[in-house]
């Protein structure tokens, strides 16, 4: 039996390893101590829907894609997660509303795990490929791809190397720029993905609590073009009566997140609010850009995120902790600093923001207050975007890759599915039909 390495043990990783139990030798390496990547890490929306988390239809039609999707959800409800589901008359209604505000809104079929089930759910689903014949190994760091006559031959990690007939890497956000670097050096082409910059927004829960309750839209997707520069800004992992967290980035960096459970809840309810941002000639890396806009909140705020009342920025001042007490919401960060965010960003991502939300306020009435919270930074850096085929294969014949560290997914559905199709493509080169 040929044998394939995974390099990532995510929702990717996790996904490709299914669809190869039992056809292969599968060994699952990851450097950190338990399985999940930065999936582990948010409450667990799940977004069925093509078009995001990434774009499906890069890889194949618009039927093959919901018949992925459908096969992705029955997944996970056969690990214990809810199913997906939303009253599709009122979400159309949503729609509408939206369209006439200049906003566009996208029903989509949800599921809300949570952060405290997510861990659980994950553990299943190792359990269960362990009783596949795959083999898990945690706290390995990958090193380096060997390569022999165009074809992976070996993978090396801390303490020893293994020898193997296919690569699938997925190592997740935290170990792009290993791949990138690693297979740049093999003669594999990338190119810089799009980042969003933005900030997190904290509003009274009752704001968001008909669309996401009665709605069953556990995270609305809104998507806007702001009307000075005609920039695309979207909201993006709404949290309902959640939390907002502080997050770790590369180099010792860190921005804002939010989190919301299934067991406990507050009585907030958070988004991001990103503002796109692609770059061209003289400078390309837009990693590098949005890791110089962190390092300066992140001085700006003494170590601690900037927190800051929509009034505030309007009125071009800095917020400070009395004028935050006035306000209608307690934050669910307390390790902050009141500040002035304009002093990090620049003036065009400020203006995209407040814009923004401003439209978004004639959708959701109630965003557009003085007393909104807003915390920075928020950044969502997206890997390098490997050149590959619509199967994940690289031009190295035998290394294919899949997840958000390939740059071909963001978020927990979408790595699942580029997982699935770098594993077929697998199946696919030595003749054998998928399950």
């Amino acid at each position: 039996m040929k044998k394939v390495v995974i390099i990532g043990c995510g929702p990717a990783g996790l996904f490709a390893a299914n669809e190869l139990a039992g056809k292969f030798k599968v060994v699952v390496l990851d450097s950190s101590p338990k399985p999940g990547g930065s999936g582990l890490k948010s409450d667990g929306k799940l977004n069925f829907h093509p078009e995001i988390g990434g774009n499906l239809l890069d890889f194949m039609d618009e039927d093959e894609a919901w018949k992925l999707l459908e096969y992705i959800e029955q997944l996970f409800v056969s690990l214990g997660a809810p199913k997906a589901n939303f009253e599709s008359d009122k979400l159309e209604r949503l729609k509408l509303k939206a369209a006439k505000a200049g906003v566009k809104f996208i029903p989509i079929r949800q599921s809300h795990i949570g952060s405290d089930e997510l861990p659980v759910i994950i553990g299943k689903f190792v359990e269960r490929l362990e009783k596949k014949g795959v083999e898990f190994r945690f706290g390995v760091k990958v090193l380096d791809l060997v390569a022999e006559g165009g074809r992976i031959s070996k993978v090396v990690f801390n303490g020893g190397s293994i020898k193997t007939d296919y690569v699938l890497a997925a190592p997740g956000r935290s170990g792009s720029e290993w791949l990138t670097s690693t297979v740049t050096k093999l003669g594999v082409k990338t190119k810089y993905n799009p980042i969003d910059i933005g900030v997190r927004v904290e509003v009274p829960a009752e704001i968001f609590d008909e669309i996401v309750f009665e709605y069953k839209s556990w995270d609305p997707k809104f998507h806007i073009y702001t009307p000075s520069y005609d920039d695309f800004v979207r909201t993006f992992c709404v949290s309902p009566r959640g939390y907002v967290i502080k997050e770790f980035y590369e180099e010792g960096l860190f921005g804002v997140n939010g989190h919301s459970f299934r067991r406990t809840s507050s009585n907030n309810t958070n988004f991001a609010f990103l503002v796109r941002v692609s770059l061209t000639e003289p400078l390309e890396n837009t990693m590098l850009y949005g890791k110089r806009i962190a390092q300066i909140t992140n001085t700006l705020g003494g170590g601690k995120p900037i927190i800051q009342r929509l009034g505030d920025l309007i009125r071009h001042r800095r917020s400070t902790w009395d004028r935050i007490k006035r306000s209608y919401i307690t934050p669910t960060l307390k390790g902050v600093t009141p500040g002035d965010i304009a002093m990090a960003y620049p003036h065009r991502i400020i203006q995209d923001i407040i814009e923004g939300l401003e439209r978004l306020d004639r959708v959701v009435p109630g965003v557009f207050n003085e007393t909104t919270l807003l915390y920075a930074p928020e950044i969502k850096f997206y890997a390098m975007r490997i050149e590959t085929s619509k199967h994940l294969q690289t031009a190295i014949k035998n290394l294919f890759v899949a997840g958000d560290g390939a740059g071909v997914s963001r978020g927990i559905v979408g790595a699942a599915a580029t997982g699935i199709i770098a594993a077929r493509g697998i199946l696919r080169s030595e003749g054998i039909s998928p399950s």
